[in-house]
């Protein structure tokens, strides 16, 4: 078994065609697929990082962006400790939705989630709809991280995922997320675990084991 601090339970939501199995495809496999067909439900992928001195795993899941299977995608808020919310800067009307999906995220997820909003496709830079300080203002009003990405080239696409988990794990060192509770989105991974059955239970997360 792989030795990791935690794991981390991520959901990428957003319309259809906008990039979100990609983004997670070149995550997790350091590849890109142009020709990717659509989602249907949801797909899984895992990886695990470094965040400071500890490893943590990744589970993410990726939904489906059609209206038709949106009461699919809402179950999987449940339990999430950080949402990827992505549009494609060349589409107008992915960026316009966002106030929907947002919506969703608030509602059905716990209230303590870290949500980083994704411009993705930035190397379509001729082909740009919406702007960047766009995107910027958006994530600053509703209290998002902020960041473009590109898929195909894999710009920011590893700091989208692990700048998200950093903000998950500091939420943790300060007590705003209770890892004994698993509808935070988190549980102990190997490395932690052994310490929450020496100390009963309860494990005081500021001192956990690297």
């Amino acid at each position: 078994m792989a030795s990791y601090a935690y794991l981390f339970k991520y959901i990428i939501i957003g319309d259809t065609g906008v990039g979100k199995s990609c983004l997670l495809l070149q995550f997790t496999d350091n590849r890109f697929q142009p020709a990717h067909d659509l989602t249907i439900g949801v797909e899984f992928g895992a990886r695990i990082v470094n965040v400071g001195n500890k490893r943590i795993k990744l589970q993410i899941w990726d939904t489906a962006g059609q209206e038709s299977f949106r009461s699919i995608t809402r179950s999987y808020y449940r339990g999430a400790a950080g949402a990827l919310l992505v549009y494609d800067i060349t589409r107008r009307e992915t960026f316009d939705h966002l106030a929907t999906w947002l919506e969703d995220a608030r509602k059905y997820s716990n209230a303590n989630i870290t949500i980083m909003l994704i411009g993705n496709k930035c190397d379509l830079e001729n082909k740009r709809a919406v702007s960047r300080e766009e995107g910027e203002a958006f994530a600053r009003e509703n209290g998002l991280f902020f960041i473009e990405t590109s898929a195909k080239t894999a710009a920011n696409v590893e700091e989208a995922f692990v700048n998200t988990a950093a903000d998950i794990h500091d939420k943790i060192q300060v007590g705003v997320l209770d890892v004994t509770n698993e509808s935070s989105g988190i549980k102990l991974g190997p490395t932690q675990a052994g310490m929450a059955s020496l100390s009963s239970g309860s494990v005081d997360s500021r001192r956990g084991c690297c």
